[in-house]
């Protein structure tokens, strides 16, 4: 008999996502994910794989209703025969790529939502919800390199990538107070060839003046497809150590 693992994981439509999501798809697990759109060839994955899954269709943009769904579910499912829960804070978006002088309110609110607010209105949830489990709780927040250093023409995607550093710092203080306490890490995934990557080779050198060091990278064959970069995430995950340091690079 497979012991019963739960993973939520956002952002599982495209991308590192998901593969992170067929990859969490084994044999007793249940994994929900949370996107804008659902994926059909992951319920095929699941069916084959002997897994249990659940799509969520929610804009992490219009996040405030989501956590309180989110606390309602994990209530109605109980912590008693979970052998670990895990959230995996993954979605995030770019801003329309040029300096924060020229950026349209809307395009910058919705980045900081997806990117900083969903993931900390979520980690509230869990938390809250799955207190008082015997479960091993961790939550994963993918972040970036350019959470921890500067780049023109990134404000939004740096600023919400920093604050999810920082934001897991302080949980790592507060969850190491208490008995049975969650574990937390903010990842650093290194660079990954997705749309995110195309938009950045894509853009008007004018507006992003480090659009040629993008390009190098693929040029260079220095970007990581996303299914590798999904199995070193995941390979974080599992470990003793995890959540040792709360804001980590997959490669240190």
């Amino acid at each position: 008999m497979t012991t019963p693992h739960l993973f939520i994981l956002t952002g599982a439509s495209r991308g590192m996502g998901l593969s992170m999501a067929r990859q969490l798809l084994a044999p007793g697990h249940t994994l929900l994910c949370i996107s804008r759109t659902e994926q059909p060839a992951l319920a095929q994955h699941a069916q084959s794989a002997g897994a249990a899954l659940l799509q969520c269709c929610h804009d992490l943009a219009d996040s405030s209703a989501l956590g309180p769904r989110l606390e309602a579910w994990l209530r109605e499912q109980g912590g008693t025969d979970w052998r670990s829960a895990t959230l995996i804070n993954n979605a995030g978006v770019i801003a329309c790529i040029g300096p924060l002088s020229q950026a349209d309110p809307a395009d910058l609110a919705r980045a900081l939502r997806v990117g900083l607010e969903a993931p900390m209105l979520l980690t509230s949830a869990f938390l809250r919800a799955t207190d008082g489990w015997k479960a091993d709780r961790r939550v994963l927040n993918i972040s970036s390199g350019l959470g921890r250093r500067p780049m023109a023409s990134q404000a939004a995607y740096c600023a919400a990538k920093a604050g999810m550093d920082h934001f897991s710092r302080c949980v790592a203080l507060e969850e190491a107070l208490k008995t049975h306490g969650a574990k937390i890490c903010s990842l650093a995934p290194g660079v990954i060839d997705t749309e995110m990557q195309v938009q950045l080779r894509s853009a008007d050198p004018a507006a992003f003046p480090d659009r040629d060091s993008f390009a190098r990278l693929k040029t260079g064959g220095q970007l990581t497809s996303p299914d590798e970069a999904a199995r070193r995430v995941l390979a974080c995950l599992v470990r003793s150590d995890f959540g040792s340091q709360p804001v980590a690079d997959v490669r240190d």
